[in-house]
Order: C-alpha cells, then sequence, then structure tokens
C-alpha cells in the first residue's frame, strides 16, 4: 500500500457573486447568484514511503487545498484519499500521531513563550517520555543550529528561526508523513539553505513521506526527484523532475566565447540573450542546435562552447504564461460564440 493515495479528489467552493453598487446590494437580498469554483479538480496521485515530492503550482492553483485534505483539516466534496491507511477527514488519533503539516504563512508555537516551553507544550500533548523528547529536541537544534535560542520568546525570534522551531515542532513526535507548505517563504538565503540542508539529511537518515510546496524553484531543484504540477485545481504533470524539461522546453541556450571580438548579427540564429564584444548567449530550438553550433564555428574563431538546458523554473513559468494564454483564448472564443 502507498504511504499517500488519492483517487478523484475533489474540492468544490459556492461563492456569492454580488453585482455592484447599492442596486447589486438590493438584488443580493431577493436573489442571490452563486458560481462554483474548483480548487481541486479529479486530483489523482501515489506517493510512496521515503519519497519527498514537489507540489508546485501558482498562486491559487489548489496545492494548500490539497495539503490540508490529505491532513483531515477539509472536507472534500467528492473522490478519496488514503495516508499511511487512514481517512485523512476521520481524523483519527492514530492518524494525527503520524503526520505533520507546517505553513510558512502560519504559527503553530505559542507567540508569547519561550520555544523551549511551546515544545514541551507539544510533548504533554503526545505523550512523548521525557527522555525521548531530549535527545530528539536536542538533535533537531543540533541540525538546525538553534540551541542557544531554546529560551528565547517566539516572537523575539527572527523569521528564519521561527521556521527552524516550528520544523523542530512538527518533527517531536517523530512523524512518518511531513507536509510543508511553503516552509521557506519570506527567508533569506543563509536561513533558506539550512533548512534545505536539514530536510534534505532528514529525509535520508529517516525516510519519511515528504509533500514540499514552495515558490522558490531551488528549494524543488536540490530536494526533489519527483514532481507533481497542479494548475486550476488539475494535475497535469506527475514524474521526474528533469523530465519537465524535456517534455516541456523547446529550446536550448548556447553560451559561446571569441578569441577576437565579433560583430556578427546573432540575431538572425536565435534570441539573444546575454552578449558582449568576446561572447554571447542564444536561446535557439532543440532542432536548431547543431546547425547554430555550426554556423557559429564556421563564421567566428571560438575558443569556448557550452550547451544546456533551461533552467527549470523559465520552464515552469513560461508553461503556466501559455496555459494561461490558451484558457483566456478559449473562454473568448466560448464568449463571442455565445
Amino acid at each position: 500500500m502507498s504511504a499517500i493515495e488519492t483517487r478523484g479528489l475533489t474540492k468544490v467552493y459556492r461563492t456569492y457573486k454580488k453585482e455592484s453598487g447599492l442596486r447589486g446590494s438590493l438584488k443580493g437580498l431577493v436573489r442571490r447568484k452563486y458560481e462554483e469554483v474548483r480548487a481541486a479538480d479529479d486530483v489523482s496521485f501515489q506517493i510512496e514511503e521515503g519519497e519527498l515530492v514537489g507540489f508546485l503550482g501558482p498562486n491559487g492553483a489548489g496545492k494548500t487545498t490539497v495539503l490540508k485534505m490529505l491532513s483531515g483539516l477539509l472536507n472534500p466534496t467528492s473522490g478519496e484519499a488514503r495516508v499511511l491507511g487512514f481517512v485523512p477527514w476521520e481524523r483519527s488519533n492514530e492518524m494525527k500521531r503520524q503526520f505533520s503539516l507546517v505553513m510558512g504563512q502560519k504559527n503553530a508555537l505559542w507567540w508569547d513563550l519561550p520555544a523551549q516551553e511551546s515544545l514541551e507544550l507539544n510533548r504533554a500533548i503526545y505523550g512523548i517520555d521525557r527522555d525521548r523528547f531530549k535527545k530528539v529536541v536536542g538533535g533537531l537544534s543540533e541540525l538546525l543550529d538553534v540551541q542557544d535560542k531554546m529560551n528565547v520568546m517566539v516572537r523575539e525570534l527572527s523569521l528564519g528561526e521561527r521556521m527552524k522551531m516550528e520544523l523542530i515542532s512538527a518533527l517531536i513526535h517523530e512523524p512518518r508523513v511531513l507536509f510543508l507548505d511553503e516552509p521557506t517563504i519570506g527567508l533569506d538565503v543563509v536561513s533558506q539553505k539550512r533548512v534545505r540542508e536539514f530536510l534534505r539529511l532528514y529525509n535520508s537518515e529517516h525516510k519519511i513521506v515528504t509533500m514540499l510546496t514552495s515558490h522558490y524553484m531551488q528549494d524543488i531543484e536540490e530536494l526533489c526527484d519527483r514532481v507533481i504540477i497542479i494548475d486550476h485545481g488539475k494535475i497535469f504533470f506527475d514524474g521526474p523532475l528533469d523530465a519537465i524539461i524535456d517534455r516541456f522546453s523547446g529550446s536550448k541556450i548556447i553560451s559561446l566565447t571569441f578569441q577576437t571580438p565579433s560583430e556578427r548579427d546573432f540575431s538572425l540564429l536565435g534570441e539573444v540573450i546575454q552578449q558582449t564584444p568576446v561572447s554571447v548567449q542564444l536561446k535557439v530550438p532543440r532542432a536548431k542546435v547543431t546547425e547554430t553550433c555550426r554556423q557559429v564555428l564556421e563564421g567566428c574563431a571560438v575558443i569556448d562552447i557550452n550547451v544546456q538546458e533551461l533552467p527549470v523554473e523559465d520552464v515552469i513559468r513560461q508553461l503556466f504564461g501559455e496555459r494561461d494564454t490558451l484558457r483566456h483564448a478559449s473562454a473568448g472564443a466560448v464568449g463571442a460564440a455565445s
């Protein structure tokens, strides 16, 4: 049995659509107009023990909604889900002891207590043995380098320090499943790196199932071999991170360095990304990479050449942009036809 399994998971919200002005308010008292928003639409996937999976999508795509249903905070409109064999929204105590949800924009620690006391409170809630608690917290605080911050009020911690404490709080009962919703949001570069290193090490040592949402592609690239991409509630990609480029990127980047300055017009060969008198970066279609390299080598004194894939972040940003354009064009066509 998979650690996490969903089949046709759907969440529909019914929202009131109010017309503007006083007249619209009065009409709303008599007859209201509603519209349905599918935050999650027929979501199906499986995640095995020990996997660290990136869950990607633009704002409003449905990522947090799915995580909330898997953690039992929301009931689905339809569909099925199992987490460690349990139905999440039944919220059995046995399941709640085996998973954690960390949300980068929500506080789980008590604001007016020192971090240590907040963790002690969680120890009592979960009924963790004190010796075991000290061992786990000691190890986690050392890995995250916050031993000297344990007796500081949570409200006085920096954002990075607080997020590290949130991770410790989420892991003191040693869960088998961890849901991370934007855990590095707002953190500085150093704190982001520290959190990523910790998550990578913890996952490799404990084989914990982890679902990670993040708008920082570096989080995903450094931590996840597999990604699930969702947009407008629907999953349209589930597979290896490298396959995103193979499937959705139609271009490559050619970087060239010349022995002497070149005055050639490289815009005729492809999109010029960056150019100096002795170097140029070109974005060219995959099918034309070999021909483009041949043309440049024939006409210029090239001393270095490098062909690279587009950054994953650029591919995904371009992909979402194209999907939005197609969706708007389709909506416009439907509107014109009606």
